[in-house]
C-alpha cells in the first residue's frame, strides 16, 4: 500500500468506526479505496470474483454503440404485478410497479439501482398491501424530473403520482432504502398527514450525519463533481458497468446480488441521461441540508422503522434520523451489508409485514421484536 493510500485509509478512519460497525466500516473504507484508485487508473480490478469479472465482460461486450440515442432497456416483469407510467408534474412520467391488495405500502429505492431491488420481497410484501414500487425521476424507466433532483422536489413528484394512481386520499406507509430514504422523510415533512409509517434503511440525513461520511467514501465526493468530471470520466458502458461492480460490492453475503441483477442495473445506468440524473441526486445535497434543517422546526411523530445492516450502517441510520423524528425504532438486519433486499429479503419481508401492520401481533416472532411497531 502507496504512503498515499495508507493517508486516505487513516482520514477515513475516524468518523467510519464511530459512524458504522466494526466489520462494516472497514468494508465501506476499502472499497472506498479500490474504486477510488480504479477510477484514476492506478488499478483496473481488485478482488473481483470470476463470475464478476464474466458479467463484465458480458457487458461489456454486448454494449451498443455509444451516441445520444440511448434507450433504457424495458423493465424486467415481475410474476404478479403490472407496471406503467403516470404523468406528473408537467411531462415528468414516473414508471411504477403495482401488486397486491390492502393498505399502500410504497417502495422507493437508492442509487445506482432502481425498483428491480426490491422485487426479492414484493410477493411477499404483496399478500399484505398494495405495493407500489416507483423508479425514481431520472432514473431506470421514469422520464427526468422537471423540477430538481432535491429530495423536496422529487418526494412531491412521488406524492403527485400516488393521487394520480388514486390513493391521494389514503393513508400510505413508506420504505425507503439509501437515498431512498431521505426522499422518504421529505414525503412525511412535506405531507404528514398522508404518511402513517415509514421504514428507512441505510442513509442518513443531510445536515444530520451525512456529510460526516462524504469525506471518507470515493463515491460521494465523486458524484458531486462537476459534469466534466464524472459524466467525463464515467463517460461509456465499459466504465459505467466497472463502477458499478465496485458499488455492488458493499454488500457482505455472497452472490446476494445476482448476474442478472447486475444486468438489470447496468442497464438502467448505461445510458448517460440517467448517470446524470444519478449524480443530480448527489449534487442536490446542500439544497436537502437546508431543507432538512430549516424546516425541522419540530420534530415529526411519524413512526420510523430506522434499519441499518449489521456489517453496514447498524444503528447509525436510527441516530440521524432521530434528530428529525420523536418516534424512531432502531432494527439491525443480521448479516446484512448495505443491499439489504438482496442479502436478507425474508428478514426484511417479515419485519416490514410486522412493522406496517395496521394490526400488528402482541409478540413478535422471535428475533424480530424489533420490528414492531
Amino acid at each position: 500500500m502507496s504512503l498515499r493510500v495508507r493517508s486516505v485509509a487513516a482520514a477515513g478512519a475516524g468518523l467510519l468506526r464511530k459512524a458504522i460497525p466494526a466489520r462494516g466500516w472497514r468494508r465501506y473504507a476499502v472499497s472506498t479505496i479500490v474504486v477510488a484508485l480504479a477510477a484514476t487508473g492506478t488499478i483496473t480490478a481488485t478482488g473481483a470474483l470470476p463470475a464478476q469479472a464474466a458479467h463484465v465482460q458480458a457487458a461489456q461486450t454486448a454494449a451498443p454503440a455509444w451516441d445520444n440515442v440511448c434507450t433504457v432497456p424495458a423493465s424486467p416483469k415481475l410474476a404478479g404485478f403490472r407496471q406503467g407510467k403516470v404523468a406528473v408534474a408537467g411531462d415528468t412520467a414516473v414508471h411504477y410497479v403495482i401488486g397486491g391488495s390492502g393498505p399502500v405500502l410504497v417502495l422507493i429505492h437508492g442509487w445506482p439501482i432502481s425498483w428491480w431491488e426490491f422485487h426479492t420481497v414484493m410477493p411477499s410484501l404483496s399478500q399484505s398491501f398494495t405495493v407500489i414500487a416507483f423508479d425514481l425521476p431520472g432514473l431506470g424507466n421514469s422520464a427526468p424530473s422537471t423540477t430538481g433532483y432535491d429530495d423536496a422536489a422529487v418526494a412531491t413528484i412521488l406524492h403527485q403520482a400516488i393521487g394520480a394512481l388514486g390513493y391521494g386520499s389514503q393513508s400510505i406507509s413508506v420504505l425507503g432504502h439509501d437515498l431512498g430514504s431521505n426522499v422518504a422523510y421529505a414525503w412525511a415533512r412535506l405531507f404528514p398527514a398522508q404518511v402513517s409509517r415509514e421504514m428507512v434503511m441505510e442513509s442518513a440525513l443531510n445536515g444530520y450525519g451525512l456529510e460526516d461520511l462524504k469525506g471518507n467514501s470515493f463515491h460521494f465526493l465523486f458524484n458531486v463533481q462537476p459534469s466534466t468530471v464524472t459524466e467525463g470520466i464515467i463517460n461509456n458502458r465499459k466504465s459505467s458497468d466497472a463502477y458499478l461492480d465496485y458499488l455492488y460490492s458493499f454488500d457482505v453475503v455472497p452472490n446476494a446480488i445476482t448476474a442478472q441483477d447486475r444486468n438489470v442495473w447496468d442497464g438502467d445506468y448505461g445510458c448517460p441521461a440517467n448517470r446524470e440524473a444519478g449524480y443530480d441526486y448527489y449534487r442536490a445535497g446542500p439544497q436537502n441540508s437546508t431543507f432538512d434543517t430549516t424546516t425541522n422546526t419540530s420534530k415529526l411523530t411519524v413512526e420510523i422503522g430506522a434499519m441499518g445492516g449489521e456489517d453496514s450502517f447498524g444503528g447509525f441510520t436510527a441516530q440521524s434520523f432521530g434528530n428529525v423524528d420523536s418516534n424512531v425504532h432502531t432494527i439491525i438486519a443480521p448479516g446484512s451489508g448495505h443491499y439489504i433486499p438482496e442479502e436478507v429479503p425474508t428478514f426484511l419481508s417479515t419485519c416490514a409485514t410486522l412493522f406496517f401492520s395496521p394490526n400488528p401481533p402482541a409478540q413478535a416472532p422471535a428475533g424480530f421484536e424489533s420490528c414492531l411497531p
